[in-house]
């Protein structure tokens, strides 16, 4: 077994003015903020996708402006999350997936299925909604990650099914959301989301030392003893893991340089 898994961080989108000068050189064109931003970063998880249905050859061209090694993480769209009644989203399901995705090829990471603030666990209807994931998609090996932002799926009923299904469940470091920080999948999906503009690495010093100490011990394929458990009880397999880190959201202007300080700090 190796003796840890790959660890990636990475910003939401490439597409963001107030990096024009800051994060992206000023001379630099827009059409090739992409192949810029993905030079700098290993991971970049695209918001796009959640609004709007993209093309094949979108995908194509994305593929073909980042090196190897790079990869996208994909917000499933709206269609499906958004749905009172997850069960019934297979026809959504089918059309985003089928919209291109493999496209990508190898530089497709993990699909991030986000949930509104508003949307409880139901085990029938979650559990159901579950079995509409594949682990495959023409071939190419799928992993979905679940962003659930409502305290009822802080609970060990949710993460048995995260674990039958072999879904990561989000961590989300946020002022308002439920963290849960259970190991389910056989990768790790993080979003910081408590930067600030005022810092020039997003998260000060000692933050970005604790979190590379933590990011490490995911990718070890153990749990950080100082994040919040909610089944506790269960340990998850000893095996090592990929992980992927977005910082995002607060602190957006700074979100590059924290991925790039947090990468560096991996190195050393």
């Amino acid at each position: 077994m190796a003796r840890q898994g790959m660890i990636r961080t990475g910003i939401g989108g490439w597409t963001f003015e107030p990096w024009r000068g800051t994060f992206f050189p000023d001379d630099l064109k827009q059409k090739d903020e992409l192949r810029f931003a993905a030079g700098e970063l290993a991971t970049i998880e695209v918001n796009g996708t959640y609004y709007s249905t993209q093309k094949p050859a979108t995908f194509a061209k994305w593929a073909s402006e980042v090196p190897d090694g790079f990869v996208f993480s994909l917000k499933a769209t709206r269609y499906v999350t958004n749905r009172r009644v997850l069960a019934e989203a297979g026809e959504s399901v089918a059309k985003f997936l089928g919209s291109g995705l493999t496209e990508l090829g190898d530089h497709l990471g993990p699909l991030l299925w986000q949930f509104a603030p508003t949307k409880r666990f139901d085990p029938d209807d979650f559990g159901a909604f579950l079995e509409l994931l594949p682990d495959k998609l023409e071939g190419l090996p799928l992993r979905h990650a679940l962003e659930v932002r409502n305290a009822t799926f802080a609970c060990a009923e949710f993460l048995s099914l995260a674990r039958k299904h072999n879904c990561a469940i989000v961590y989300a470091h946020h002022n308002e959301y439920p963290e849960i920080a259970d190991v389910t999948a056989d990768f790790v999906y993080a979003r910081l989301q408590r930067g600030s503009d005022d810092i020039e690495t997003c998260y000060p010093e000692d933050a970005l030392n604790e979190w590379a100490d933590r990011v490490t011990v995911w990718a070890k394929g153990e749990q950080p003893d100082d994040l919040p458990l909610s089944d506790p009880d269960t340990k998850p397999k000893k095996q090592a893991r990929d992980v992927f880190v977005y910082f995002i959201h607060e602190g957006k202007v700074n979100a590059p340089n924290g991925a790039r300080s947090l990468a560096a700090k991996l190195k050393t």
